[in-house]
């Protein structure tokens, strides 16, 4: 109950109770929830159990790319489950809720990355056959620029775990009432296990279970809530009415966070980074027997992303329409915006036992088949890029599968750890996500596409290229992420009520219902207006990262002393190499792979100084 201090200057109405009361009686957690959450990761740890110590993972190439000759629909399922975590199921419903229907025409990008992807990036590495991504720098560059690779990947994936841990947590603690930490070494406990022990194996078939208690758990609660609320009309025009319901503008300012061409450019540079040259993903296209079978997987994966993406852009829409009138977020009944979701969930599932604990299992598989593939990544990573390469004697497969499995275990320790570092972040995860990942996602991408598309680019002008942005965008992400955490900057967002609210809430907290320089002291003059670069909306970040290193990298190869004289035409993007002269330009030989039973091209890159 509140205090009498508290009481004053609240929206009191007699008989009503507190926003605290509402909370508790909705957080009806009970012993079937808490079983069908149980079995999710019972399950999970029984197939890691069978992987481990039934069907065995031994050696590198079945733990990290599961002997090559896997099943399509598995792996296409796995890089759904993979690609859309916890950080999309709760954050894209919360981003249509406070910001509008625009970011989902992030959706055409996506459709791009499809085809790009499966026309140049794609075709390059199955055909290589790497098992990890960045040895394909060092056979176009050299050693340095692998290092540079597996170091941004390696910066990339110990940011982004954490906060892919955090999210379902937050949806636990709603529910449930349950601490974030308590939860969280538990689970991540169970994700640990089966990843070190199964190998990729067990992380592809806990993913294919996974996806279908997310895509199960998802319909639920827009079918159920539609129904609830009086069907799909009443969403639609409660969110029309509001604004909620728009195009995206098509203004030219990159400050502007969604334009048209934010979206779709941005967005499509941003998912072309995560799809195509991310070891998470192409670690799943390597586990493929050919190019035909890892090109059907990537259409499913854009076909099965997009369709969630949808589902949870109009699980935002049923957010609002269900609690037009009453805001939560100003009330303080959620108590974060990425809770929004789980705060639905249990308006519309709570009297049916076992409903939630499925939302939170769905929840949570998204989570878990990030976190188990991070870590199988980061173990090949560790192996392939950073030890091998010093060494001067084979490792034995003991020796090699010990490595691997200490990998997960510690680097899984790690995130967990890092998660009281996200907790303190306090911005929306999905902005925050997109935004920090640019700082190794730009670079990243930029070197890789001039080893693909450019081959006059050499391996001087791709390292520099990528510390240039990688030091750029470090720059001006932790500089924009200050100016927002000081509310310098602050986004406009769709307007919301507690006129309707029928429980009592402390209105010295409801900030979203004040002038924002009234909150955020903007009429401060002294202060001044951050500079324009740090207004950049996040969607342009990994282009611009991008950009920098490729220019970067071209200006230095340009007036660099050093050149590359023979190239592999394999390493370059298939509509480049019939541009190559062979003889003077390339040294090349025919290479039978076995395995594939095909015949290629093969050369090496020298590289001299004049």
């Amino acid at each position: 109950m509140m205090t009498a201090d508290e009481i004053i200057g609240t929206n009191w109405v007699s008989g009503h109770p507190t926003v605290d009361e509402v909370s508790s009686a909705m957080q009806s957690f009970g012993y079937v929830d808490y079983m069908v959450f149980s079995v999710m990761l019972v399950s999970c740890g029984a197939i890691g159990i069978y992987f481990g110590f039934v069907k065995k993972s031994t050696g590198e190439d079945e733990y990290l790319v599961g002997g090559r000759n896997m099943n399509t629909l598995p792996v296409s399922l796995s890089l759904i489950a993979s690609f859309i975590s916890g950080i999309s199921l709760l954050g894209t419903p919360t981003e249509i809720y406070v910001h509008g229907t625009s970011y989902l025409f992030i959706g055409i990008g996506i459709i791009l990355v499809g085809f790009t992807m499966s026309s140049i990036y794609l075709p390059v590495f199955q055909e290589l056959r790497l098992t990890s991504t960045y040895e394909y720098l060092e056979r176009r560059f050299n050693k340095k620029v692998r290092l540079l690779g597996s170091a941004l990947f390696t910066v990339g994936i110990m940011t982004w775990l954490p906060i892919v841990i955090y999210v379902p947590a937050l949806a636990f603690n709603q529910v449930t009432g349950v601490n974030v930490h308590i939860v969280t070494p538990f689970v991540c406990f169970v994700c640990i296990f089966y990843t070190c022990v199964g190998g990729l194996r067990a992380v592809v078939w806990t993913d294919f279970i996974q996806t279908f208690i997310m895509f199960g758990a998802m319909l639920l609660i827009v079918v159920k809530g539609t129904i609830d609320i009086g069907g799909l009309g009443v969403v639609i025009q409660r969110n029309r009415d509001s604004g909620r319901l728009e195009l995206p503008v098509a203004d030219l300012s990159p400050s502007t966070r969604h334009t048209l061409w934010a979206l779709v450019i941005g967005g499509f540079i941003h998912w072309l980074q995560s799809a195509a040259i991310n070891q998470n993903m192409l670690q799943r296209y390597m586990s493929l027997p050919n190019l035909k079978e890892a090109k059907r997987a990537l259409w499913g994966f854009i076909v099965g992303a997009m369709i969630l993406i949808g589902i949870c852009g109009y699980s935002g829409l049923l957010i609002y329409a269900w609690y037009h009138d009453c805001d939560p977020l100003t009330t303080k009944l959620a108590g974060a915006k990425d809770q929004l979701l789980p705060l639905l969930v249990m308006d519309i599932l709570g009297s049916f036992p076992g409903l939630p604990g499925l939302f939170v299992a769905g929840v949570f598989s998204a989570a878990l088949s990030s976190l188990s593939t991070g870590l199988n990544s980061m173990a090949a990573v560790i192996l392939e890029d950073f030890v091998k390469p010093w060494r001067k004697n084979p490792f034995s497969v003991r020796a090699a599968d010990i490595l691997m499995k200490l990998t997960v275990v510690v680097l899984g320790i790690i995130c967990v750890g890092l998660v009281f570092v996200v907790e303190k972040a306090g911005t929306h995860v999905l902005q925050l996500t997109i935004t920090m990942s640019a700082i190794h996602s730009g670079p990243s991408l930029g070197i890789f596409s001039i080893g693909i598309l450019l081959p006059w680019v050499n391996a001087k002008g791709a390292l520099i290229g990528g510390l240039s942005g990688l030091g750029f965008m470090g720059w001006v992400t932790f500089s924009a992420q200050s100016a927002i955490a000081n509310g310098h900057i602050i986004f406009e967002e769709k307007p919301v009520t507690t006129e309707g609210c029928n429980y009592w809430f402390q209105e010295a907290e409801n900030l979203l219902l004040l002038p924002p320089d009234s909150v955020f002291g903007g009429n401060d003059k002294s202060r001044g207006d951050p500079w324009a670069l740090y207004r950049l909306s996040y969607l342009w970040y990994t282009v611009t990262g991008a950009l920098v290193t490729m220019s970067v990298a071209l200006v230095v190869s340009i007036f660099s002393s050093s050149r590359i004289e023979k190239i592999d035409p394999m390493l370059l993007a298939p509509f480049i190499r019939k541009y190559l002269k062979t003889g003077d330009d390339l040294e090349t030989c025919r290479v039978h792979n076995p395995q594939s039973g095909q015949t290629r091209l093969d050369g090496h890159i020298s590289e001299t100084v004049t």
